[in-house]
């Protein structure tokens, strides 16, 4: 998400010391202060961001590195005519008021002129301090210790204040708001673009992309879904309310003005005219588990199930592989994204089964990244990251990636159809256990 958001921004991932996997705290080479407050405008990971004055592994390496740190970049925020205070927080360990403000005074060597002020101080700086991550082995010292000026904090409050539990319209498989902001932001959405969800369900997704000012589409192949009839998911209420659908959504957070229209279409048969649309194509693609993975069919095809909506609208579907999803939706985003626009999607993995070699790959996409949501101990989903970088020719139509080279596609047979079909039924059954 940072690197994502760096790159939104105009600046460049790096990092000033190497990544340490147990520790919450990330040192970054962030060009301005102006870009470090951007970033924190739109992260949900990250909770804060420090311009760092110093830091050791010890007391005696955090004064040392404060010393050295240039006098004429501490001296603007230390003026007589300012205030200040010195906040505390130590991760996985609690400190006492006391040991607190020894800590404090312990920074007496800076040249501090300002008056203190905890209320509302002008300026705020922070002692941090890492004591590792297993709360059964706390050390007495610390790990790690940080010092430096608080500049921002992140969105975390976004979470809470678009809480699933909280909206209005909801469905089996709503995503969840805190990975709905990392999508958009893996995902750079900025104002004014045109942002599409080819599986919009409830329209989760698209909530958290018009938080960010671009306007959104969609389209579902469930016809109760889109015109918000059927059965309700929510707790205690048997039937879908007369005002329950996306737009309503929008309106609930004051986002409707950003909702383009949402269309019961069938993923596998763009209805899109020719040339680029979509600025970003973020979506969370049915498994076959939770929502069924169906397509619309012909009387000659082979037929799973004729189904008829409370409108009297009848269709036919049948079987759609999950392979298939995911090579339609490369495809789709080949074609239809602008050059530089992104692709995120979610992908189910057997986690015993996964090598990197089953993440569908397409000509004109780039992965840009690969992360791992965790489930069980088994099973697991890859939050996939592509960029185009290369306009969509014919020749690009049915291509995938085998052994390192683009092969032409014929069918699901031949695309991982015998991973992913078995990545279902194991999940399927994991849950079946879970349940029991």
């Amino acid at each position: 998400e940072i690197t994502s958001l760096l790159s939104l921004y105009g600046g460049q991932f790096s990092g000033e010391q190497e990544i340490h996997v147990n520790s919450p705290f990330w040192i970054l080479n962030i060009p301005s202060e102006e870009m470090a407050r951007g970033l924190m405008k739109r992260t949900v990971c990250a909770k804060s961001v420090f311009e760092l004055w110093g830091h050791g592994r010890s007391a005696g390496e955090l004064c040392a590195s404060l010393k050295n740190y240039p006098m004429d970049k501490m001296l603007p925020y230390l003026q007589s005519d300012s205030t200040y205070k010195v906040h505390i927080h130590t991760f996985n360990k609690t400190l006492t008021q006391a040991q607190k403000i020894k800590k404090i005074d312990a920074l007496e060597f800076l040249p501090f002129k300002g008056k203190v002020n905890l209320k509302n101080p002008e300026h705020i700086f922070w002692i941090l301090e890492d004591y590792g991550m297993d709360p059964n082995n706390v050390p007495e010292e610390p790990f790690h210790l940080y010092f430096g000026r608080w500049i921002a904090d992140g969105q975390r409050e976004l979470i809470e204040s678009y809480s699933v539990k909280k909206r209005h319209f909801i469905g089996n498989t709503s995503m969840d708001a805190c990975l709905s902001f990392i999508m958009a932001n893996h995902g750079r959405v900025k104002p004014n673009d045109v942002v599409y969800d080819p599986f919009v369900g409830t329209g989760g997704l698209l909530i958290s992309s018009a938080h960010f000012g671009a306007y959104v589409c969609g389209t579902d192949i469930d016809y109760n879904t889109i015109h918000g009839l059927g059965k309700a998911s929510r707790k205690n209420q048997k039937w879908r309310g007369p005002d329950e659908n996306i737009r309503a959504n929008l309106r609930q957070y004051g986002l409707e003005k950003y909702y383009l229209d949402a269309l019961i279409s069938d993923s596998s048969r763009p209805i899109w005219r020719k040339g680029m649309l979509f600025d970003a194509i973020i979506t969370d693609p049915p498994y076959g588990i939770r929502e069924a993975t169906r397509r619309t069919g012909s009387q000659k095809e082979t037929v799973k199930s004729a189904e008829r909506s409370t409108e009297n609208h009848i269709f036919v579907s049948s079987n759609y592989h999950l392979s298939d999803i995911f090579f339609d939706l490369l495809k789709f985003a080949a074609e239809y994204l602008v050059m530089g626009g992104r692709l995120v999607y979610w992908l189910p993995i057997y986690r015993p089964e996964y090598t990197e070699e089953i993440i569908p790959r397409h000509p004109c996409l780039k992965l840009i990244s690969n992360c791992e949501q965790m489930l069980s101990s088994h099973t697991s989903r890859r939050l996939i990251t592509m960029e185009k970088v290369k306009e969509f020719k014919d020749q690009d139509q049915n291509s995938y990636l085998l052994d390192g080279q683009y092969m032409p596609y014929r069918g699901h047979n031949s695309f991982r159809e015998k991973y992913f079909s078995g990545v279902t039924k194991r999940i399927a059954k994991e849950e079946k256990d879970n349940q029991k």
